[in-house]
């Protein structure tokens, strides 16, 4: 099974957050997952970080890279055919970071582990 992991979802896995559904917690520990992290979800991190809505502790960058490495957690680059999905969404969910996250797990046929239901208004597979 091919996921897309969501910025929230990859967030409490890799901080064992109390938040984690079971079902999340088996997909992201089956070895039969072949996990995705999107650059959309680093863009937003980023960008949380710098408003001060996230708070992460020195090295976090670090400790990304570390846990994608340990996890075989697979990098999902940002590319055209994504953009070109993106533009065909309805605007059932306004966020951009997750309209990509839906244009990619559309192009990429992929199951989208994420906590936010309305995901599920899109033509994706959400699996929480």
């Amino acid at each position: 099974m091919k996921v897309l992991l969501d910025t929230h979802a990859f967030l409490w896995l890799i901080t064992g957050d109390d938040r984690l559904s079971e079902i999340a917690r088996r997909t992201f520990l089956d070895p039969a997952s072949k996990l995705f992290f999107s650059a959309a979800s680093l863009w937003e991190i980023c960008i949380k970080k710098n408003l001060g809505k996230l708070s992460l502790k020195s090295g976090w960058l670090e400790t990304i890279q570390d846990e994608l490495k340990v996890n075989a957690i697979q990098w999902l680059s940002i590319e055209m055919p994504h953009c070109a999905e993106l533009t065909k969404l309805p605007f059932h969910h306004r966020d951009p970071f997750d309209r990509m996250l839906i244009a990619q797990a559309m192009v990429e046929d992929l199951l989208l582990l994420s906590r936010d239901g309305r995901l599920s208004a899109y033509e994706i597979k959400r699996i929480w």
